[in-house]
C-alpha cells in the first residue's frame, strides 16, 4: 500500500468484490483496469498499480477469483503455482465479465477519472483484456502474454477499440504458432498492434519471476504508455 492507494469495493449481481485503486500523484488522471496474472493481486500487481499510477493513470485492479478465495496472493512455485492454477480453473468467464462491467462502471464513476478507461492484463489476465475489448467494456486493451487468445478468435471480430499485443518469443505456453493464429484475426485492421520479445519466455514483464527480462519488459512499458497516450489519455 501507498499513500495513495487503498482497497475499494465493487457491486456485482452476486456481491462484492475488492478491488486495488492506485491514483496518481496528481490526484486525477485516465482509468486503467488492471488484470492480474493467476496469482492474484499480489504485491506484484500491485506494484504495477502503483508504477502506472505514476505514470499518471487511476489504476484500479479488481481481485478476480474472489468467488473462489478473496484477495488471494501467491507466488511463481510450488506449492503456490498448483493452488494458482486450481483457482484459475474455477473461474466463470462469463461471471467474471459481468464483474468486469461493474469495475469499469465504477471506475469510470470515480470523480479522480478523467476521460477514457484502457484495459492492461497480464496472462490469464490478457484474456481478460482481449474479452474485455470484445465486449466493448472498455477503450482500449493491452494483453501481455495473453493465454487461451487463440482459442478464442470467435470474439476478434467484434473489437473495434485499439488492442497492443504483447509476447515473448520464447513462451513455453504460447507457441509462435498460437501467436500467428492471433495475428491472422485481425489481418488488414488497423487496430491491433503486435510485438514478439527476442528470447523472452511467459512472464517476462513480472520482476519477481525466473522469467523476468529487463529489456523486453521495458520495451513494453514504454510502448504500452505510449498506446495509453494515444488511446485514453
Amino acid at each position: 500500500m501507498t499513500a495513495n492507494s487503498r482497497w475499494i469495493d465493487i457491486d456485482t449481481v452476486d456481491g462484492k468484490l475488492q478491488g486495488y485503486l492506485s491514483l496518481p500523484p496528481t490526484g486525477k488522471g485516465p482509468g486503467i483496469i488492471l488484470f492480474q496474472e493467476i496469482f492474484g493481486v499480489n504485491s506484484h500487481i500491485r506494484g504495477v498499480a502503483d508504477l502506472y499510477a505514476k505514470a499518471g493513470y487511476v489504476v484500479l485492479a479488481p481481485d478476480v477469483f474472489w468467488r473462489s478465495q478473496a484477495r488471494v496472493e501467491l507466488g511463481y512455485v510450488e506449492p503456490d503455482m498448483g493452488r494458482a492454477v486450481g483457482l484459475m480453473q474455477q473461474v466463470d468467464i462469463s461471471k467474471t465479465l459481468a464483474d468486469v462491467a461493474a469495475t469499469a462502471q465504477v471506475l469510470r464513476a470515480l470523480p479522480e477519472v478523467t476521460g477514457k478507461i484502457s484495459t492492461i492484463g497480464y496472462c490469464f489476465g490478457g484474456q481478460l483484456a482481449y474479452l474485455s475489448a470484445a465486449q466493448g467494456l472498455v477503450d482500449g486493451a493491452v494483453a501481455y502474454y495473453g493465454g487461451g487468445i487463440q482459442n478464442k478468435l470467435d470474439q476478434a471480430a467484434k473489437i473495434s477499440v485499439p488492442i497492443l499485443f504483447h509476447y515473448g518469443e520464447k513462451d513455453s505456453h504460447i507457441p509462435l504458432e498460437a501467436v500467428e493464429q492471433v495475428k491472422a484475426s485481425f489481418a488488414g485492421r488497423s487496430n491491433a498492434e503486435f510485438h514478439v520479445y527476442p528470447g523472452a519466455e511467459h512472464g517476462f514483464n513480472c520482476w519477481d519471476r525466473g522469467s523476468y527480462q529487463q529489456k523486453a519488459s521495458a520495451l513494453a512499458l514504454g510502448r504500452t504508455l505510449q498506446f495509453l497516450v494515444n488511446t485514453v489519455s
